[in-house]
């Protein structure tokens, strides 16, 4: 692995010093707001940049020590191991900070949480999940707020669909999306047998009005009454909102409101964010079509987790990880164990990449 190109190093940090100029300036407005945005995500750049530099530094002061011989290089002999350690090191946490970012990474998160086969073992398994979600997004310290549940018969949730605000919401949750199975023994089961059921998990970036431009013309908007629980006032109005987007016939419906506005806000916004993914997974494929070597679909249809409580198992089949610890993950903190394994696993095939093509 090549060493990273001292220029390089010297532009993040001459960039970083013009920004921290704009700041100290007295910039306004939108200039400050750009300038603010582009301070924070270049610092860590910009520090690392510097250490490495000195690094390097240090690195040729050692050289001429071997070179003139003598005590002084017999010294340097002795220092450098050290050095060459620390110098890969900081290395490879530069290449990963020099990764190209996913600009979604920041956003805050639409979750979708659906039971699938195994009935109502399914459904309670999707609210399991969806409180592991819940107690996890507690300990980051972001905020969910449900738009729209469906109860299974027997507790847990047909669906749940929720958004979650937090920074680095998506960074953190964008591999959670996929087919979850969970093996065990449920409450009913008289005989003690272990049943395998699924539900599915949909992680979307939240979009905004300038990512996705929506025509009016391209939107047929149903209004109906609600129903199921909500009190007597339910299905006096037709409060409930349909939307469908007729060139890709994607369509959302909203009745948690009493408010035929607020249910069209909320579906507008589920929309958008549907739309939004669907357009980030069409550049994806285009980008995966002309990447060599390109392994695995990344079909969201495929199985990435396995829970299996008779043994206290959770294995995430992309990475081959099992952890016995499924009852401390599954109260949510500890999925930070799980996450990380994946987004450095995730960098690691950034960086795969990133050499393939240097």
């Amino acid at each position: 692995m090549s060493a990273i190109n001292t220029q390089k190093l010297d532009r993040i940090i001459e960039r970083f010093a013009g920004v921290e100029h704009t700041l100290s300036s007295g910039a306004t407005g939108e200039a400050f707001v750009k300038a603010s945005k582009e301070y924070a995500e270049l610092g860590p750049s910009a520090k690392a940049a510097q250490i490495l530099k000195s690094a390097y530094a240090e690195r040729e002061g050692l050289n001429e020590m071997l070179a003139g011989g003598g005590e002084l290089a017999q010294m340097a002999e002795a220092e450098k191991p050290l050095l060459e350690e620390r110098i890969d090191r900081l290395e490879q946490e530069m290449r990963i900070l020099l990764l190209p970012k996913d600009a979604a990474d920041e956003r805050n998160v639409i979750l979708e949480v659906r039971a699938g086969t195994g009935g109502d073992e399914a459904a309670i398994f999707a609210g399991d999940l969806f409180r592991m979600y819940q107690r996890y997004a507690a300990s980051k310290g972001w905020k969910v707020e449900v738009i729209s549940a469906s109860d299974g018969e027997h507790g847990g949730y047909k669906e749940v669909i929720a958004n979650i605000f937090g920074q680095g919401a998506y960074a953190h949750m964008k591999f959670e999306s996929g087919v979850h199975r969970v093996q065990r023994v449920p409450a009913t089961e008289t005989q003690g047998r272990i049943h395998t059921s699924a539900a599915t998990v949909a992680v979307l970036p939240e979009a905004e009005e300038v990512d996705i431009k929506i025509e009016d013309k391209d939107l047929r908007i149903d209004v109906y009454r609600s129903s199921g629980p909500g009190g007597q006032s339910v299905n006096t109005t037709d409060s409930a909102v349909r939307i469908t987007h007729i060139p890709t016939g994607l369509a959302v419906a909203q009745q948690t409101e009493k408010s035929q506005l607020k249910n069209k806000n909320a579906a507008m916004k589920l929309l958008r964010s549907r739309l939004y993914e669907m357009e980030r997974e069409r550049l994806d494929k285009e980008r995966a079509a002309s990447r060599k070597g390109q392994v695995g679909s990344g079909d969201r249809s495929e199985r990435i987790r396995t829970y299996n409580f008779p043994q206290g198992r959770l294995t995430d089949h992309r990475i081959n990880l099992t952890l016995y610890k499924l009852p401390e993950i599954i109260e949510g903190p500890a999925l930070e164990e799980v996450v990380q394994a994946l987004i450095t696993d995730h960098q690691a095939t950034l960086l795969a990449e990133m050499d393939s093509e240097n």
